[in-house]
């Protein structure tokens, strides 16, 4: 039996995947600060301190403060304030609230991201094919109601259920993120599922590790690419190449069997 026929459900990460940011952060926090008569922020410092500020928060209140039932917009706007307090801008309360609200709306809507040309038709082929098609991604609930939606990446056309960090309350790579995606995908066996996505320690080992097939995506020919190789998982470019993979390999056994 070739993999395509035995599976029952593919799922895939989200950021760097099916989608990818537009521009840099730094484009969306000056644009934020001249709405309110600012200067540009440092794009450099700018995004250091963002890069520490998220990594804070991420340990302090882990799935966008799940646990503590913190709400979504307090989340961000601790670690946007922090984020700006690192990159030495200490704005009072007033003019940040300002900024804030500008950034939160912005990473709210489509605006900032683009997605990728073959990542719409691979999934409906896949669903097409009566495979069950699931997200799995470290994101907050706007991801699965605002956004993914804005871009034309809709729940019932292009997938069928996803697991959210921010709404499940646990993230990736947890293993229980993978084991919580077979059970929403109907108790699908874990031999019977594909994992597509873009990072070996958070996508490929974990979903290894619950039994499921595994594939990662090479877009932005990463470094580590070949390293991925060297162990042993498959790589591909992208999303085309990866359902050229599971055609052929479908087609491979018809002839076999002819």
């Amino acid at each position: 039996m070739s993999l395509l026929s035995k599976l029952r459900c593919i799922t895939i990460d989200v950021t760097g995947t099916l989608i990818a940011y537009k521009g840099e952060l730094g484009d969306y926090y000056c644009m934020a600060a001249k709405s309110v008569g600012l200067q540009c922020p440092d794009y450099g410092r700018m995004h250091e301190g963002f890069k520490a500020a998220y990594t804070n928060m991420v340990k302090m209140y882990p799935c966008f403060g799940h646990a503590t039932k913190m709400p979504n917009i307090d989340w961000w706007r601790a670690c946007v304030k922090d984020s700006f307090v690192k990159a030495g801008y200490d704005y009072d309360e007033e003019t940040f609230e300002k900024v804030f609200r500008r950034i939160y709306s912005t990473f709210g809507s489509s605006a900032p991201y683009s997605v990728f040309q073959d990542s719409q038709p691979f999934m409906r082929w896949a669903r097409k094919n009566g495979l069950v098609v699931g997200l799995v991604s470290n994101a907050e609930y706007r991801y699965q109601d605002v956004i993914l939606p804005a871009l034309g990446l809709n729940k019932g056309s292009e997938w069928d259920f996803g697991v959210f960090s921010g709404v499940v309350g646990v993230e990736k790579p947890d293993r229980r993120i993978y084991e919580i995606a077979l059970e929403m995908a109907g108790n699908v066996a874990a031999d019977e599922a594909l994992h597509i996505g873009d990072s070996m320690r958070i996508d490929y080992l974990p979903a290894r590790s619950v039994g499921m097939q595994a594939v990662l995506l090479d877009r932005f020919k990463t470094r580590d690419a070949e390293a991925w190789r060297l162990s042993g998982a498959p790589v591909f470019p992208d999303l085309v190449a990866v359902q050229d993979w599971l055609v052929k390999k479908e087609q491979i056994l018809a002839g076999q069997q002819a």
